[in-house]
């Protein structure tokens, strides 16, 4: 598992450098792929298969619009991100109204699907923001370093020091000591990637941030772990070996693209 982990990770991030570094309709477009792709592992989970009539539409309808939530932010700016979920929100109601007659959870359809469409497409949408302006790529760089390092530290030192347990009914396998070791790692690949990508930046919100954006990471994987251990799956999908899936590699990314967008426009 272990080579499996650091494989991918090997032949994944220059491919995610290039992109990063051509920017604009490039960037936006990977976004928009990844939305649909971790968005579909979402709904397979939160759905149930073998589903038929007007329930499959809901989360095709979310699939369609993931994409388009993603470009028009990149285009237009998040305030017209609202306007495309309420759409989304009044459509799949409307398809409800007919499963209802039979099923009195219907409306429940209704939250799994919006949720997911914010949860992913809308927070995802953030990246191209942040890509967009000054210094976009060593900001995405930056960001993803961080996220990706507390990931990393609260693997090992949750594997090799762990012993309290930190959230046991959500995820059995986490522990304080791991969750401490993430929160150290965000802050020391911050700090020192900060000197090579944004030198001019203080350590004070840089540790802020790091903080921040690793304690939403953490939150972001553990929310993911609630409902796949809803559907009682390990992994949201089998695309990155070691990983899982999409969302089970950009949970705690979710969370934290949001918030880095904030910090970003506010403290910096």
């Amino acid at each position: 598992m272990h080579l499996k982990r650091w494989i991918t990770a090997i032949v994944s991030v220059p491919i995610v450098y290039l992109l990063v570094a051509a920017g604009g309709s490039v960037f936006a477009l990977l976004i928009a792929v990844v939305s649909v792709v971790t968005l579909w592992e979402y709904y397979r989970a939160v759905f149930k298969p073998e589903a038929v009539g007007p329930v499959r539409l809901i989360p095709l309808l979310g699939l369609g619009l993931s994409p388009v939530i993603v470009w028009v932010v990149y285009r237009g700016g998040m305030v017209h991100a609202p306007l495309i979920v309420a759409v989304d929100l009044i459509l799949v109601a409307a398809l409800t109204l007919p499963i209802f007659k039979d099923d009195s959870q219907a409306p429940h359809l209704v939250a799994k699907q919006v949720l997911g469409v914010v949860y992913i497409s809308v927070f995802l949408s953030f990246l191209p923001l942040i890509r967009s302006g000054e210094s976009g790529a060593q900001w995405i760089i930056w960001i993803l370093c961080i996220v990706a390092a507390g990931d990393t530290g609260a693997y090992y030192s949750g594997t090799y020091l762990g012993r309290r347990k930190l959230c046991p009914w959500v995820s059995p396998k986490k522990t304080i000591e791991g969750s401490i070791g993430g929160l150290v790692a965000n802050i020391a690949v911050a700090i020192s990637f900060k000197m090579v990508l944004l030198p001019l930046l203080a350590v004070l919100p840089c540790i802020v941030f790091a903080l921040v954006i690793g304690v939403a990471g953490q939150v972001g994987d553990l929310f993911a772990s609630e409902f796949k251990r809803s559907a009682g799956i390990k992994d949201s999908g089998t695309l990155l070996p070691g990983h899982g899936g999409f969302l089970d590699r950009l949970d705690a990314l979710l969370f934290a693209s949001p918030l880095a967008y904030l910090l970003k426009i506010s403290i910096f």
